[in-house]
């Protein structure tokens, strides 16, 4: 090669600060390249996203109107009900106390057992009954036999008192005449002479005089003290009725002793179950204290609404439970009643709304919730169970 090629080949490379910014830099054209590849996939994604669009506007728009629909939904189908979680099984729950103190010598019941009425659940010692029993039972022996011989003491009166008025008036007339022919021989005996008759009649005379005279006075006493014939009969029968008191008395004494012997069997008031046992056998047991409960089979709920729930609430209207203690436990029922009053109306310290210390608070009333199907008659719920009530206001 000539001196000329080579100085052209040498004029026609570029210099260094003339070559290109990729030579030197790996990958300088593959960059290039996936630069070029991103932007079309931007640009398709662009034209993808331009096509969906429509469809995403329409899928949000069908969610909002699902959602207003649920909405609408929901107030329609709630709009008539009312449910509380305040609100509890509640019942009756019988205290059984003794009536007569004892000790226990026999004991037929034990925890939750169920009970009919009439069952005996415990015996309490009836020796101390018994003796008390019969004593009262001589004591009316006694007293009705002395009210039969009063009674015939009254029957005999009422024939004797008059029949001793009559013999006492008999013999007053018969006094009087003795006393009328003691005074014709007196007046005989002082009249004639001196010669005619003696001494000794006229002494005679005096004294049957004097006798007599003491006779008919004897005899006026006897017609005296006969005389109150219905007052002496009144008295008799009057002994009559006091021994019938005495009698009624012994009986009332025998009823009560008997009560007592009855009072020392425990029975059962009422059907239900046995709760609350506080006795044992040989426990001395005293009058009043409580040694049973007996929780009767008739259980409802009572549920604590607020008094902004009441406006619809209405007697009657159907009510659905549901039971804490059992999930799958689903009960009817209707509305009994409400209390005409607030719970805090009847607790033991009311509030005085008056003192000026006022604060408003939405009160609670109770509303009583009659169960109707549901329930197993035979194994009622618990006492005091948790459960939400819904009313149905129409």
């Amino acid at each position: 090669m000539s001196l000329d090629e080579e100085k052209t080949d040498h004029q026609d490379e570029p210099s260094g600060e003339e070559q290109s910014p990729d030579r030197g830099k790996p990958g300088g054209q593959d960059e290039k390249k996936s630069s070029g590849k991103d932007g079309a996939a931007e640009k398709k994604q662009e034209e993808v996203a331009k096509k969906s669009s429509p469809w995403v506007k329409i899928i949000g728009l069908i969610v909002i109107l699902l959602a207003i629909a649920g909405g609408v939904y929901y107030y329609l189908a709630n709009r008539d009900l009312e449910s509380t979680d305040d609100a509890y099984t509640d019942g009756r729950a019988l205290t059984i106390s003794p009536k007569v103190a004892g000790y226990v010598v026999e004991l037929l019941v034990n925890d939750n057992q169920r009970v009919k009425a009439g069952d005996v659940l415990a015996r309490i010692d009836p020796r101390d009954f018994i003796v008390a029993r019969d004593q009262a039972r001589a004591s009316l022996i006694i007293a009705q036999a002395q009210k039969a011989a009063a009674e015939l003491n009254a029957q005999i009166a009422r024939k004797n008192f008059p029949a001793r008025l009559l013999q006492a008036q008999g013999q007053l007339q018969q006094a009087q005449g003795q006393l009328f022919q003691a005074q014709t021989d007196y007046k005989r005996q002082h009249s004639v002479t001196r010669e005619a008759t003696t001494q000794q009649n006229v002494d005679q005379s005096t004294a049957q005089l004097q006798l007599a005279q003491g006779q008919v006075t004897a005899a006026q006493a006897a017609v005296d003290q006969a005389e109150p014939v219905q007052q002496n009969i009144g008295s008799a029968d009057q002994q009559v009725s006091q021994i019938d008191g005495q009698v009624k008395q012994a009986e009332a004494q025998l009823a009560q002793a008997e009560l007592n012997l009855s009072y020392a069997t425990i029975k059962a008031p009422q059907d239900g179950w046995i709760t609350k046992r506080n006795i044992e056998m040989g426990n001395y047991l005293q009058v009043g204290a409580s040694i049973f409960s007996i929780v009767t089979p008739e259980v409802w709920v009572t549920a604590n609404f607020k008094e902004s729930q009441l406006n619809r609430m209405r007697q009657g209207q159907k009510v659905t439970f549901e039971v804490d203690a059992y999930p799958g436990l689903k009960l009817d029922g209707h509305v009994d009643s409400i209390q005409l009053g607030s719970g805090s109306k009847f607790t033991a310290f009311p509030p005085e709304n008056a003192t000026g210390n006022f604060v408003k608070i939405v009160q609670r009333v109770p509303v009583k919730l009659i169960i109707d199907r549901g329930m197993d008659p035979a194994q009622p719920l618990p006492l005091g169970l948790s459960v939400v009530p819904t009313v149905t206001l129409k």
